[in-house]
């Protein structure tokens, strides 16, 4: 009969080593607590007066491998069924059919709402995410959900292999300190620049880890 193993130590509770540790830096900066540091604030905070943040901006998105389209309003149901056609498309998921996503109706698709919550499996098997932006930086092609109305919780824009994002030209700005300074900083954020990808492994890019593999944007302009 085996004899029975002891349980290992509850990971949660410091060990003597550690405490030991932890008390003498404590003692350390009580003696000699740090200098207070003054960060520079004058940087450049804007892009240069006459950038063009929307071309920028659809460059960016290029360089990442996102596919994008600068159109006009009265072009979106031609364009977002191009792109959608393009992926295989024909059902999505949608955060809500408020009036800046019921239009996605006319392109055939069928829209899947995400009300009630659509569990992981069903996001999954859907495979495709419509969502609006809260706004978009030219500087970095990044685009920045903060679980707006138009664009749902985080899970939503996370788990499906396709997201399909429109974005608005008074939407783009030129910084990253723009963006900053416009987003509700008690909102939860994603940023998004480009397809979901990672090299972690032996420095092998792989599509599609950490969210959507394929980014699709449309721009209104």
């Amino acid at each position: 009969m085996t004899a029975p193993t002891t349980p290992p130590p509850n990971p949660g509770l410091p060990s003597e080593a550690k405490s030991e540790i932890l008390t003498r830096i404590r003692g350390a900066l009580a003696q000699h607590p740090p200098e207070r540091v003054e960060v520079d604030r004058t940087y450049r905070r804007e892009r240069q007066e006459g950038t063009d943040v929307v071309g920028v901006f659809a460059d960016r998105l290029a360089d990442y491998d996102a596919t994008v389209r600068y159109i006009r309003t009265g072009d979106m149901i031609t364009a977002a069924d191009d792109l959608l056609a393009l992926a295989g498309i024909r059902r999505i998921a949608v955060p809500d059919l408020d009036r800046r996503l019921a239009w996605l109706a006319a392109t055939g698709v069928e829209l899947v709402v995400d009300d009630p919550p659509l569990s992981d499996t069903q996001l999954e098997d859907i495979g495709a995410v419509a969502t609006g932006c809260a706004l978009a930086i030219a500087e970095t092609g990044t685009i920045v959900l903060d679980t707006g109305p138009d664009q749902g919780r985080r899970a939503l824009t996370l788990l499906p292999d396709y997201h399909l994002c429109v974005v608005r030209a008074d939407q783009v700005v030129g910084t990253v300190p723009e963006a900053v300074a416009r987003l509700d900083p008690t909102r939860p954020q994603t940023w998004i620049s480009g397809p979901s990808a990672t090299v972690d492994i032996e420095m092998i890019r792989v599509a599609g880890v950490h969210g959507p593999r394929t980014l699709h944007v449309l721009v209104l302009g």
